[in-house]
Parts: structure tokens; sequence; C-alpha cells
């Protein structure tokens, strides 16, 4: 079963900043695109970010230009960090793999809490 473990949330004042980590086995990493999702109570799991295996990256609207997403390989890590924060910016947030047909490979962890107070 494929897995992938995410920390670094907290809670922070907003315009504050946070760096969330996703941890995943060398396999997992290495061939597919990592993405960073989240979900806010009430609201559905919205996609934020994600980094291909080559280090093309994308982000939602709602975050360019605050968040920025990379990968160690070395670490076999992907890394979100988090700028500006918002208080629409709490949620849980998770990561996952993508396959390039589009498909999440990994079942959905505990995530991350962040909470962003104004």
């Amino acid at each position: 079963q494929v897995q992938l473990v995410e920390s670094g949330g907290g809670l922070v004042q907003a315009g504050g900043s946070l760096r969330l980590s996703c941890g995943a086995s060398k396999s997992t990493f290495s061939i597919n695109t990592i993405v960073w999702y989240r979900q806010a109570p009430g609201k559905q799991r919205e996609l934020v970010a994600a980094i291909s295996s080559g280090g093309s990256t994308n982000y939602a609207d709602s975050v360019k230009g605050r968040f920025t997403i990379s990968r160690d390989n070395a670490k076999n890590t992907v890394y979100l960090q988090m700028n500006s924060l918002k208080a629409e910016d709490t949620a849980v947030y998770y990561c996952n793999a993508r396959t390039s047909w589009g498909n999440l490979v990994a079942s959905w962890g505990q995530g991350t809490q962040v909470t962003v107070s104004s």
C-alpha cells in the first residue's frame, strides 16, 4: 500500500508562514507527480499545488504567488512553502502521488492541520 506522510502544520497568524513536508518512498517519489490538496471544514477537498518528477509546477489560483512547491530528490520529500497566509488557507493539508494518467495512487493519510488566525 502506497503511503505518504505529511507534517509541518500548525497555528500561525495571518501574514505568517509555514512549511509543510511530504515524505514518500523512493519508488513513489521518483516516477509520479506529487500533489498537495487541502480540505476546509464543510468544503470539498481541493488541489493546491503539484510538482512533476521533472520539477514542473502548477498552483491553484488562490495560492499563486504565495505558495511554493519544491522537491528534494535526495530525501524523497516534497515541500510546500506557504507565505502570506490568510484565514481562508485554514484547512487540513494532504499530499498524494498522481500518475501520468491522473490517478491518485495513495490512500489519504491523516493530513496536517493548518490554522491561520486573523
